[in-house]
């Protein structure tokens, strides 16, 4: 008798494909789920579950590079995720905390974001680079769209932590909102973090570090977040002397490969 095949819901050749798609999707999905429990007046649950998402969106791209998993199809879902992500939930959750006190100039805010935020995406598909640019991979133009959506909740994330006890940071959220949608269209040179190479004795230092950042994310999570995107902010203006030292170095190589043409 002819043995029947076993019923798979995809082919082992293309299951590679999936697992980096359902990352993403988890992360639409808890991305959406914030503006839920913003509407309910849960900023805390809303904050965390954006913050999942952001780090989701980080994972799903390594996950993929690393089993060999990249498509196209999941590079145009990670776009159409991110938007609805960091493009809309985050700018949703401020304007439910803050914003809508505003009247119309609030909304204006949601749209301005929200309007930054796809350009910023669709820019970054049609970004590629040359072979001898391949350094330029590590930088991205403008802040990337999970950093914009996690630097507007900044001011949520205060007032969620003992910060908030000194001095109270509400009223800054409308230019919070205004000065990111303008660092996301932006070609100011921002670090990527996508090839990070940790020397062989330094990786104890790294998973201790990683451990101190978890243990400090449970027990402090809002001050952690809170530390987390000032550190951010701060790496902005590195990146940008990074980046223009790198670009020095790397004409200053070209023009002596062009002399020794020449030659």
């Amino acid at each position: 008798m002819k043995k029947k095949d076993n019923f798979k819901v995809v082919s082992v050749n293309r299951s590679r494909y999936i697992l980096p798609s359902v990352l993403t999707l988890i992360g639409v999905c808890l991305g959406i789920s914030s503006i839920k429990f913003s509407m309910d007046g849960n900023f805390g649950f809303a904050v965390l579950f954006i913050i999942v998402a952001a780090i989701l969106d980080a994972l799903d791209g390594r996950v993929a590079r690393l089993i060999k998993g990249t498509s196209e199809f999941g590079k145009e879902l990670d776009s159409l995720t991110d938007f609805v992500s960091f493009g809309i939930a985050p700018v949703f959750v401020v304007y439910f905390w803050e914003l809508n006190q505003l009247g119309r100039i609030g909304w204006l805010l949601v749209l301005l974001f929200s309007v930054c935020c796809v350009l910023r995406l669709a820019r970054f598909n049609l970004t590629k680079f040359d072979e001898n640019e391949e350094w330029k991979m590590n930088f991205f133009q403008g802040i990337p769209s999970p950093a914009g959506g996690c630097l507007i909740l900044f001011p949520i994330i205060y007032e969620l932590s003992i910060f908030s006890n000194f001095f109270s940071i509400k009223n800054i959220s409308p230019f919070l909102v205004v000065l990111t949608s303008i660092l996301l269209i932006s070609k100011i040179p921002t670090f990527s973090f996508k090839k990070i190479s940790i020397k062989r004795n330094m990786t104890i230092f790294l998973l201790l570090g990683v451990g101190l950042f978890f243990v400090s994310i449970i027990q402090y999570t809002f001050e952690t977040l809170a530390i987390c995107s000032l550190i951010y902010l701060i790496l902005i203006p590195f990146g940008i002397y990074s980046y223009r030292s790198r670009l020095k170095d790397a004409n200053k190589i070209i023009e002596e490969e062009d002399q020794q043409d020449i030659l």
